[in-house]
């Protein structure tokens, strides 16, 4: 009787868990997030350690909504779904686009934003469109996919340079050892404010770049959860604001800012 007892208690236990998992981010009173270290406007380190830029406030507003405290974790592009998969960091909020590949690892929250793929090039460059930076030499980091994306634009051809990171890339194109860098709207936009009026966007459209949070597999209920906060920072106004906090004067156009659509926690 008393082993009965105990499975009925068990199996209750695991029904009221539902897809929590062992690990949920919501069982936790602080919560360890990846983020970028590099990015002017995104997900940058202060000389005195702290970090700055709107995926930290995001970070700061999502765990806020949870109940949460959090600290941050300074990743590289090639890292952002070891340091998740590792159990290094508990959320990831470091310009991770959400694509099919990488879902078949981790699961995503949101996105939080929605832009595209565009080009920075210096602002002596008269290039109006992708295709008049055919074969080209072009900056990448390593780890990140949007070069694939520009090498898929058809009848576009383009030299590629990797580099570490975007910092890496601006020393290039200062120096002229590249014409351009391509990668997320987002990040080319901070990159181009730092620099203040020396660079520009190209304002080409190659491709939807949505930057989601990710969150390990097995934590729905915690996806769930982080799902409810980025809706209510749009419905708020946070979410603009923070845009524009980051991005006005940049060659962005925020003139819309609107909720993006969510992928599902599965």
């Amino acid at each position: 009787m008393r082993v009965l007892v105990a499975v009925v208690m068990l199996a209750a236990l695991l029904t009221a868990c539902g897809n929590r998992g062992s690990d949920s981010i919501l069982d936790k009173g602080t919560l360890a997030v990846a983020v970028r270290a590099d990015l002017p406007g995104l997900g940058l380190k202060r000389p005195d350690g702290t970090f700055e830029g709107l995926d930290i406030d995001v970070a700061h507003y999502v765990a806020a909504r949870l109940g949460k405290k959090v600290e941050f974790v300074a990743v590289r592009a090639a890292d952002r779904i070891t340091v998740l998969t590792s159990g290094r960091a508990d959320l990831v909020l470091a310009t991770l686009s959400v694509t099919p590949e990488r879902k078949t690892q981790i699961a995503f929250a949101g996105p939080y934003y929605a832009s595209y793929q565009d080009i920075l090039v210096r602002s002596d460059e008269r290039a109006k469109a992708v295709r008049d930076l055919k074969g080209r030499r072009f900056c990448g980091v390593e780890g990140a996919d949007p070069v694939k994306r520009l090498q898929a634009v058809t009848g576009m051809t383009a030299r590629i340079v990797t580099a570490k990171d975007y910092d890496e890339c601006m020393t290039m194109i200062g120096a002229r050892s590249v014409d351009a860098i391509t990668t997320n709207e987002v990040i080319l936009a901070g990159l181009a404010r730092r620099a203040g009026g020396a660079y520009r966007l190209v304002g080409t459209r190659i491709s939807e770049q949505d930057a989601g949070i990710g969150i390990r597999r097995d934590d729905q209920d915690g996806c769930e959860a982080v799902n409810r906060a980025i809706t209510q920072m749009y419905q708020d106004g946070t979410a603009a604001r923070l845009m524009r906090k980051w991005f006005v004067g940049s060659g962005m156009d925020l003139s819309r800012i609107e909720i993006p659509q969510f992928e599902g926690c599965l």
